[in-house]
């Protein structure tokens, strides 16, 4: 065996040595102080914490644009009794909304079913509402809306059903609301809107922290998820809804 490699061995045992000398003494002190744990402690601590279910089923979120929380528009109609009712009707109760119109033969009677669900769930609940817009104002008379409130077991004094002017009708749902509706096809959203008390826009946050905006309202409870597969959110709906009534 060459010099060479002897002293390569023995520089290796030299380095070993220094190494035991220096950090095994420091070890055995963590270890008898029960301190060997304490960075794995802190690394899953935080990780706990990045991990956390979202807390946006707690306080609901309010729908912001350019900066500001968005507030119902000023709104006129006449109901299905034959009463004008304005946006200030509603301030102080929370309530949903909705555009719909009653020859509609596809999704609109699912949605005012899961509706009159919600409606019987607060029925004692006075601070309660809904707000029902046709987009068929030149049809949907008071009187016809009346028929079809008696039809579906509409009770609320605070569902409003209501037409009016055709544009306005329009504008309310796609700026107001930022809810679809087609003027040309007479096609609509099948999404419900939430509003506070206060007249804002509410929902709760997606796992994204975004607000959802919107709820589903054509899937009903009983049948969990559509054909599709999308689950229903009409529980969803009244978790937040007595939320905001607590408020």
């Amino acid at each position: 065996m060459s010099k060479k490699a002897n002293y390569s061995y023995v520089g290796i045992s030299f380095i070993i040595l220094l190494f035991g000398i220096l950090f095994i003494p420091k070890i055995i002190d963590r270890i008898s102080n029960k301190d060997i744990n304490r960075n794995y402690e802190s690394r899953s601590g935080s990780v706990l914490k990045n991990t956390e279910a979202p807390t946006s089923v707690d306080k609901l979120d309010y729908l912001v644009i350019n900066g500001k929380r968005k507030k119902v528009p000023n709104f006129s109609f006449t109901d299905q009794n034959g009463n004008t009712i304005t946006n200030n009707d509603y301030l102080g109760k929370v309530y949903i909304v909705e555009f719909f119109f009653t020859t509609c033969p596809t999704i609109c009677p699912r949605m005012n079913r899961n509706l009159v669900d919600i409606q019987n769930t607060f029925k004692n609940e006075t601070d309660f509402g809904v707000a029902s817009f046709s987009i068929m104002p030149e049809t949907d008379t008071p009187e016809k809306l009346k028929e079809y409130a008696q039809n579906y077991g509409i009770t609320n004094p605070d569902w409003h059903l209501m037409t009016g002017d055709k544009q306005n009708i329009y504008n309310l749902a796609n700026i107001g609301f930022n809810i679809f509706v087609d003027v040309e096809n007479f096609e609509h959203s099948g999404d419900f809107a939430l509003v506070d008390k206060n007249g804002f826009l509410r929902s709760r946050k997606d796992n994204f922290g975004n607000p959802k905006i919107f709820y589903k309202g054509v899937i009903s409870e009983q049948e969990k998820v559509d054909e599709d597969g999308n689950p229903q959110e009409i529980s969803m709906l009244k978790e937040d809804i007595a939320k905001l009534l607590k408020e």
